[in-house]
């Protein structure tokens, strides 16, 4: 984000950080698309079709999001198996609390809960104040140079909200405004082609049109997940939410090992040391820390095969302050 206001700092003698998170390009939303696709259909596949209830699907998923979720924290560098992992964790997490709190504790589709609309209302009024609190702790916006732990650990927060708003906004779409799920598929996409034409065509600030479009790729892989599983008479493609959901997971992971193939061509350039937005004060990094390199020159500057694969000895620890 531009504009710091605090002082500002030196470059700190640590140089470079590994990339954790992924450039922001189509094949990410690719991937993301059918990453939370997967999570409803995964969701629907345990908490409808198996009757193992929300809550006890809704603990699976927590637990198998928290391990991948620590895991990536805890990860020095990019993996994309364990990014994608987490984006998976969240969407699934992110159903089943949305179908917690807006249906009510059971099978099926029993309306005990506050509902999609208010449930919508609830995630968005949450979603801002994530947004409020990471602008105030001094971490930076752009969601491919965060090299922070905080701002990482805010990234998953954000991510988590955003796709169980997602999921919230989906339903009441297709279920409360009577267009159902073919209809609210094509009405959300036509406003993802709005926000694409708005990025390329105008100056709409960049950081809000991702986070639209990060959010409403939730309810597009909602209505498209129920384009696969519903049966045919109720205009689905009735693969059913176990079929669907294999299928989905073989895409995933084709997609996963391009990505991996990719980025070994083109390795993901370090980043800044991370400094504190507001202070200025150097914090703590997410990932490995590179040996100082002069801008423009050397590996770590070109993100060749050193920093992105970097052994070890490559790597320092100095210490670091937390702002």
């Amino acid at each position: 984000m531009p504009g710091s206001a605090g002082p500002a700092a030196p470059d700190h003698p640590a140089g470079y950080v590994l990339r954790k998170l992924p450039h922001v390009t189509l094949l990410f939303w690719i991937l993301k698309i059918v990453a939370v696709t997967l999570g409803e259909t995964a969701g629907d596949l345990f908490g409808i079709t198996l009757q193992v209830g929300y809550v006890a699907t809704a603990l699976i998923f927590l637990v198998f999001f928290l391990v991948v979720l620590v895991s990536q924290v805890n990860a020095k560098r990019f993996h994309a198996p364990l990014f994608w992992a987490v984006v998976l964790g969240t969407s699934m997490v992110g159903t089943e609390i949305s179908d917690l709190s807006n249906r009510g504790v059971g099978h099926g589709s029993a309306q005990n809960g506050v509902g999609y609309a208010w449930g919508a209302v609830i995630l968005t009024s949450l979603l801002v104040i994530v947004f409020l609190v990471w602008w105030r702790t001094g971490q930076t916006y752009d969601v491919e140079n965060i090299a922070s732990r905080k701002g990482e650990i805010l990234y998953w927060i954000a991510i988590l909200v955003s796709n169980t708003l997602g999921t919230s906004s989906g339903d009441w779409l297709s279920d409360d405004t009577g267009l159902g799920f073919r209809n609210a598929f094509f009405v959300i996409a036509g406003i993802m082609l709005a926000i694409v034409a708005a990025h390329y065509l105008t100056n709409i600030n960049g950081t809000l049109l991702f986070w639209l479009a990060f959010i409403l790729t939730r309810p597009l892989g909602a209505a498209g997940g129920d384009s696969l599983t519903k049966p045919t008479d109720e205009g689905g493609l009735g693969w059913g939410t176990l079929g669907g959901s294999v299928a989905l997971t073989a895409l995933l992971i084709a997609l996963i090992i391009y990505q991996i193939v990719q980025i070994r061509r083109h390795p993901l350039e370090p980043l800044p040391y991370p400094l504190n937005r507001l202070t200025g004060q150097p914090q703590k990094p997410n990932g490995a820390v590179v040996a100082p390199t002069p801008p423009g020159t050397g590996s770590a500057a070109r993100g060749e095969a050193g920093p992105a694969n970097a052994p070890d000895r490559h790597v320092t620890e100095p210490a670091e302050r937390d702002n």
